[in-house]
């Protein structure tokens, strides 16, 4: 049994479908369990929806869910000789979401983002696996609210792995039916509240049910030809990486990576489950493959993370940084969910960076009740793995540097953002 994940770029259009579909049909053989996400950049679309109704504004919510909605009707109508069934089946959840925006209260942001924005994920599987009928691919349309389960730490939930086991079971015989369709992102606590694993979470989904499945291998199916070592839209002459260890990706992935979800491979690596990483627009290249064993990697791989704040915190008294004040600091920190990426500490300050979210504000503003606050905004983090000398020079040269970090393999340079890119 194989896992595949299709993610939003991957079926943002009708023929990105039809050309899913073809994958899936080169293995129609092998039992399978396909996790999608949401098509193109809904969820983005869904987020504008819900911060006007956290605004109350009623009727710009319900302007901008036409347009998802029209989106998707305009695919349908590219994707089926026959759209009325697909048609039917996307009205009942649009018609859900417009009830929602109209009779709902919106009390608490991160719920009210669980239960709204997850209609990405149905919509979308509700096409796909419409589709993949017309196109001769049996299969069952799963909802994962009803089969992963969380805690209610909403819109980043954790996975109660055993209890989602169960239901797994029940759910699915291969035997029966090869191929199961299900979204990624999106699962539901104990209560069958909406719950979400965080933002591109769909390849977290996809290890998750490759481990509860105990599944020969997960692939995940990118518009990138495998794990390159750095990104090509930023840096010139990249090449792929064709074999990682799961340190290597782990690695690679916390330090801002975006192939790969951080969380992604834990529950691959308690099983030894490989993980592909493989060109949607050439499926029959062999991409990446991420396993327990793989040559050192023999080029640098560069990292930038983007949108990133240096905050520096001096205690109100002049006292040294001691383990308590660390302690409370990163407890305000993990209290809103505040991702840090790197960390300098001196004997009376200590300096933080960290992704800007929404939640920066009020992370700040608590710990200016006990220390002294000043921060940077507008900076990029870049980390090389595997770094040379004359790389850095290229990557940094002309650049203001606030923070530089550097051991014998990573080196990591903090700097303002580079506005000519």
């Amino acid at each position: 049994m194989k896992v595949y994940k299709f993610g939003g770029a991957s079926v943002r259009s009708a023929e990105g479908i039809r050309n899913m579909a073809a994958i899936v049909k080169a293995v129609s053989a092998t039992p399978l369990f396909i996790v999608v996400s949401a098509m193109g950049k809904t969820t983005n679309a869904l987020e504008e929806v819900l911060a006007h109704f956290m605004k109350t504004d009623r009727e710009a919510a319900l302007e901008k869910l036409r347009e998802v909605e029209d989106y998707h009707k305009k695919i349908i109508a590219e994707l089926f000789e026959t759209p009325e069934p697909a048609l039917e089946q996307i009205d009942t959840l649009f018609h859900e979401l417009r009830n929602y925006v109209q009779e709902a209260i919106g009390d608490d942001y991160d719920r009210c983002y669980d239960h709204l924005v997850s209609y990405g994920e149905l919509i979308s599987t509700r096409i796909v696996s419409s589709f993949l009928l017309e196109a001769g691919v049996g299969n069952m349309f799963l909802d994962m609210r009803k089969l992963l389960v969380t805690d209610s730490n909403f819109r980043e939930a954790n996975v109660r792995m055993e209890d989602s086991e169960k239901r797994f079971a029940q759910a699915l015989d291969f035997s029966r039916c090869p191929v199961y369709v299900a979204q990624g992102f999106i699962a539901a606590n104990s209560k069958g509240d909406p719950t979400t694993l965080g933002r591109e979470g769909s390849d977290y989904s996809a290890a998750v049910v490759g481990n509860l499945l105990n599944a020969e291998s997960v692939t995940i199916w990118k518009d990138v030809p495998g794990i390159l070592n750095a990104d090509p839209r930023i840096f010139p002459d990249t090449v792929l990486i064709p074999r990682l260890t799961y340190y290597d990706a782990v690695e690679l992935a916390y330090s801002g990576a975006q192939v790969i979800h951080p969380k992604t491979i834990k529950p691959l690596r308690n099983k030894k489950i490989p993980l592909y990483v493989r060109p949607f627009a050439a499926p029959d290249e062999a991409g990446s493959v991420i396993g327990e064993a793989a040559p050192p990697i023999d080029v640098p791989v560069l990292i930038l993370k983007k949108n990133q704040v240096l905050a520096t915190m001096r205690p109100r008294d002049f006292s040294f940084v001691l383990e308590e004040s660390l302690s409370g600091l990163f407890a305000v920190l993990n209290k809103h969910r505040i991702k840090v990426s790197l960390v300098q500490s001196s004997a009376v300050s200590i300096s933080v960076c960290m992704d800007n979210t929404r939640q920066l504000s009020d992370a700040l503003d608590e710990l200016a009740n006990d220390f002294k606050v000043s921060y940077n905004s507008g900076l990029e983090l870049l980390t090389i793995r595997g770094w040379k000398k004359e790389v850095i020079e290229r990557t940094t040269s002309g650049r203001e540097l606030l923070l530089s970090q550097q051991t014998r393999r990573i080196a990591r340079f903090l700097m303002k953002e580079n506005t000519d890119c």
